[in-house]
Parts: structure tokens; C-alpha cells; sequence
């Protein structure tokens, strides 16, 4: 593509916003003017652009996209999908460690958005696990989890999960799940003998701290780029991100083996 044609698509927000409007459908002048929140005469010059450039072609008060426009819209949308989730915090994706995301799930980022990178987490709360991730997770009708760590308080977390009925599905590490065994806590031996409980661990890999998903939210953990646990994390509620989530739980879920004993 070269440079002018990029700057004409990009260097606009009201072109390139018509130009994903049009990806829906034709739409008449009154369509943008209510979603862009503009002017006739602010918005009629980038259009003029668009039309220069046999992107957009007007059908009396209709605007529609050529073939080129099209094809280039088509190949807009993903990229900035994927931008929306790096502008989240760029400093903060930029220092994470994402290799454990299998490729194809890499390339689909941008479905988890739109998302938020929580960070400014106060002391009081560094032990404690998020907590919109877990009142949304009490009014679930399931708890899926991957991760090699976990809270002092997950064992409370886990009752009220059971006294609301909310089935839940755990991967561990295996050096979790011997902790888990040393600290011969009955609390954990219990885990197995609950019907809500299903505990797995998976003995590949897991250069990740955690990832969860629930009816509501997905949530992730990631080491730095030096392998260092970081209290900041990702989580969103779009429906996308909750279908990435339970694809990204499945790749780790086909090479985990059930736990039987504590």
C-alpha cells in the first residue's frame, strides 16, 4: 500500500471511521454526523478525500464503498483491533512475556478487547486476587482457572464459590500442585472430594502467572519479559475476550491429566 494512501486512511479519525461505518452497509451523511459527532462542513472534506482516493463513491444521498474500499476495510478492522488493545498500556504489553499464547491465539488479540490493564493495586490488596474477577465470579455458573500460584485466601474464595453453587475447573503447575500437597491442609484435600471442584495439572510449560475466565470477565496474569511475577493484570468482559479465554483454557486443558489425590 503506499505511504499516501496509509496517511489518507490513518492520518484522519473521521476517515478512517467512515470507512468502518461503511464496512456495515451504505449510509447516508445524517449516519455519520450522529456517530461521529460532527459537522457537515467539519466531515464533508474527508469524504471528498475518501472519493478522491475511489474509496467511498456517493449514490445520490448514499455513501458506500468501492471494491479497493472494501478490501481495505476488510483489512483495517483487525489491525485496529489490535492497536485498541495495545493503546490499553503500552508500556505494560511491551514489558510482558506472551509466548505461552499459542500463535493463533497471538494473531487474535485483539478479540480480548476492549480490556483494561489494572495497575495501580494498593498494598492492602497485593495478596487478594481482583475483585471484580471474583464477585463476578460468584454469579457464574462456572470458574475456569490456569495458573502456577495461589492466594492465601483462595480456600474462602473456593467455599463461596460452593455456597453459591459455581462449578470450578482448575489447571496447576506441578510445582503448585506439590505445594499444595506439602502444606497438608485439609482444605486442599477437600478440594477433591467436592462435586464442584475439578482439579488438573498440566506438566508442559507455563511461562505465565494465571488466566481465568468466567460467565462474565477474562482475566490474565503475565510474567515481565524477565520472568518476574507482577501484580498488574489484563481483564476484560467483552464476549470475544471470553471466547479467546476458553480457547487459550482448552490448549492447556487437552495435555493436563486429572489430579486424584492430595
Amino acid at each position: 500500500m503506499k505511504k499516501d494512501l496509509l496517511e489518507t486512511i490513518f492520518a484522519s479519525e473521521k476517515r478512517k471511521n467512515v470507512l468502518l461505518m461503511l464496512l456495515e452497509g451504505p449510509a447516508e451523511m445524517e449516519t455519520f454526523l450522529r456517530s461521529i459527532k460532527t459537522t457537515r462542513q467539519a466531515l464533508l472534506p474527508q469524504i471528498r478525500v475518501l472519493e478522491e482516493s475511489n474509496l467511498v463513491r456517493q449514490k445520490k444521498d448514499i455513501y458506500e464503498l468501492t471494491t479497493i474500499g472494501k478490501l481495505i476495510a476488510e483489512e483495517m478492522k483487525p489491525l485496529i483491533g489490535t492497536l485498541g488493545v495495545f493503546d490499553s498500556s503500552m508500556d505494560y504489553w511491551g514489558e510482558r512475556e506472551m509466548g505461552f499464547i499459542p500463535p493463533h491465539l497471538l494473531l487474535r488479540l485483539r478479540e480480548i478487547g476492549p480490556c483494561t490493564v489494572v495497575s495501580n493495586i494498593p498494598p492492602a490488596e497485593s495478596y487478594s486476587p481482583s475483585k471484580q474477577a471474583v464477585e463476578s465470579g460468584k454469579r457464574s455458573k462456572s470458574q475456569i482457572s490456569v495458573t502456577t500460584f495461589l492466594f492465601p485466601n483462595f480456600p474462602s474464595i473456593l467455599a463461596d464459590f460452593k455456597q453459591q453453587g459455581v462449578k470450578m475447573c482448575l489447571v496447576v503447575s506441578p510445582e503448585l500442585l506439590e505445594k499444595m500437597r506439602q502444606t497438608r491442609d485439609d482444605k486442599y484435600r477437600g478440594l477433591l472430594n467436592s462435586d464442584t471442584v475439578d482439579i488438573f495439572v498440566y506438566r508442559g510449560r507455563m511461562d505465565f502467572m494465571a488466566f481465568g475466565y468466567n460467565d462474565f470477565s477474562f482475566m490474565m496474569r503475565m510474567f515481565t519479559k524477565t520472568g518476574e511475577p507482577d501484580q498488574k493484570y489484563v481483564i476484560s468482559s467483552s464476549p470475544s475476550a471470553l471466547e479467546w479465554g476458553k480457547e487459550l483454557f482448552n490448549h492447556y486443558l487437552k495435555d493436563a491429566v486429572p489430579v486424584t489425590e492430595i
